[in-house]
């Protein structure tokens, strides 16, 4: 068995992101396309064979204590923002643009645009949300504030903060506990006073 391991500081300063906070793990065996659009905040840990692809103009910004788990693909021609304390569990896959499937167009990369009839929009994770592994979301998405979802879901609409989601498509199951919230005021004020 082979470990890939992680970038260390100095390595992914010259990598040329937008902005990158403390103690960010990155697996050498990701893949990152236009570096200068994402932004990492502090406390970050982007697992094996990740691809983090930011748009020419729009980009990907990620906040503070995140996990992205390996196999996840995060493809912001559109953007894409992770808000603190999310968290995306391995193989979720977030699209900001998608073809048109219903044949009335042409589709993928290949076909000039005038043929095509393609959705975009941006995808924005709230803070708090748990995405579960294998977790499809497609433009045009808000996950509300401490919203968990189960693996293998289809994300196509907005969800309402502070419940647990699951199917295909996503489906409403019950609330989510707050005490997480009492736990982060907790790990900040142990943060702030090893300073």
């Amino acid at each position: 068995m082979f470990e890939s391991g992680y970038y260390c500081t100095e390595e992914l300063k010259q990598a040329g992101f937008k902005s990158l906070g403390e103690n960010v793990l990155i697996a050498k065996n990701c893949t990152i396309v236009n570096p200068q659009n994402i932004s990492i905040g502090s406390n970050v840990r982007i697992d094996g064979y990740c691809s983090l692809i930011a748009g020419e103009i729009s980009g990907i910004s990620i906040g503070s204590f995140v996990h992205i788990g390996s196999y996840c693909f995060l493809s912001g021609g559109e953007s894409i923002i992770m808000d603190d304390f999310s968290a995306l569990s391995q193989s979720v896959k977030i699209y900001t643009r998608s073809d048109d499937y219903t044949g009335e167009t042409l589709t993928n990369p290949t076909v000039p645009l005038q043929y095509k009839n393609i959705t975009s929009g941006s995808v924005h994770i709230q803070k708090h949300c748990l995405i579960g592994s294998g977790c499809v979301i497609l433009p045009n998405v808000i996950v509300g504030e401490g919203v968990s979802v189960g693996a293998l879901s289809l994300l196509t609409l907005n969800l309402k903060p502070w419940y647990v989601y699951y199917g295909n498509p996503v489906r409403k199951l019950k609330a989510r506990s707050k005490k997480l919230l009492e736990l982060e005021s907790k790990l900040v004020e142990d943060i702030k006073s090893e300073k």
